[in-house]
């Protein structure tokens, strides 16, 4: 596609994109609705609800992507009255797009702009959500090492000579018969690959769960023998393991392996990977620092507009009182 229509496309369609006191990003339809070229409101609001259908059939909520409004405008000699609205999300005016007039090429160009913004948007979040789950991932995986060496020193005073066998009963515990070696196969690790590495946060938590527990039970008995802290480590992997079913959770050994190890992470940290998340949060910050600048007014309105409600003052009045001056403003709301 050629990069300067590319380009005045985004220009166009972000003209009149709007952000709101929480940051979060939307267009007006009425505003969308000259931009795509038509003309009359009941003919551009059968779009609107064609897209509604479409996103309650995906289950998403309709509210927060078509979020209704009344708002004031002017019509003969300066009179106004109230007419509806709505603040469309991105995903929302792309179905709108979707929905539109294919031979109007205003349309085609909504469709390619609002498809690549929804797209980067979506491996945006995507990339935030893997963000917090390998945060998750570390900082549990830490947990279990520093728990694993205060286990192993208590085990060895209680007279644990055989760690690895002491180690196994836990896991067989809380994987249904597993030990380490069967765990290890059914992830198909690689050769000296730790199975701790490639747990994801959820599984890492029942582990520094299992080892705690077990380490607290160790430290209330004297006189035990290897096998007795054996058993007692088996049975409260069991306990765990009981408790996650009760709950309605999934057992370990049915959860996922991470597609990366937390070394593999580890590395890419060190080398400074996701620039793209970085380069978005980045952006995301400075447009909402813009925003604010450039509509310093406008964020004054949301609390004349909560003292207006307050006051039970028409509803439809909020959207014009930016316009009014501020003795105006003071009479409205006093």
């Amino acid at each position: 596609m050629n990069k300067d229509i590319t380009n005045y496309s985004k220009t166009i369609f972000d003209s009149i994109k709007h952000i709101d006191e929480n940051g979060k990003e939307y267009w007006e339809a009425r505003e969308l609705m000259k931009i795509l070229k038509y003309t009359n409101w009941r003919n551009f609001e059968i779009l609107i609800n064609r897209s509604m259908k479409t996103v309650k059939n995906n289950n998403l909520n309709v509210n927060y992507h078509f979020d209704a409004v009344i708002k004031m405008i002017e019509i003969a000699k300066g009179a106004k009255r109230k007419v509806k609205d709505y603040k469309l999300s991105r995903y929302a005016c792309y179905l709108i797009a979707m929905n539109g007039d294919p031979r109007k090429k205003v349309i085609a160009d909504a469709q390619n702009y609002f498809a690549v913004q929804t797209r980067k948007q979506e491996i945006t979040e995507e990339e935030y959500e893997r963000l917090v789950e390998e945060n998750k991932r570390l900082f549990r995986r830490r947990k279990t090492k520093e728990e694993n060496k205060l286990l192993y020193a208590i085990a060895r005073v209680k007279g644990v000579k055989k760690l690895d066998e002491f180690t196994n009963s836990g896991y067989r515990g809380l994987y249904d018969g597993e030990d380490a070696n069967a765990i290890f196969k059914r992830k198909k690790l690689n050769y000296r690959e730790d199975i701790l590495d490639n747990m994801g946060s959820e599984e890492l938590g029942a582990n520094i769960f299992r080892i705690s527990q077990t380490e607290a039970q160790l430290k209330k008995q004297n006189n035990i023998s290897e096998a007795d802290a054996n058993t007692i480590h088996y049975d409260i992997g069991k306990n765990v393991r009981d408790a996650i079913i009760k709950n309605g959770n999934l057992p370990p050994e049915k959860l996922p392996t991470p597609s990366k190890s937390i070394k593999e992470i580890e590395k890419e940290r060190k080398e400074g990977e996701i620039p793209e998340l970085k380069d978005y949060m980045a952006e995301k910050e400075i447009m909402i620092e813009e925003s604010l600048k450039e509509n310093i007014e406008k964020n004054k309105t949301y609390e004349i507009a909560r003292k207006m409600l307050e006051k039970n003052i028409d509803i439809g009045l909020i959207e014009e009182v930016i316009s009014l001056s501020k003795e105006e403003i003071d009479a409205l709301i006093k």
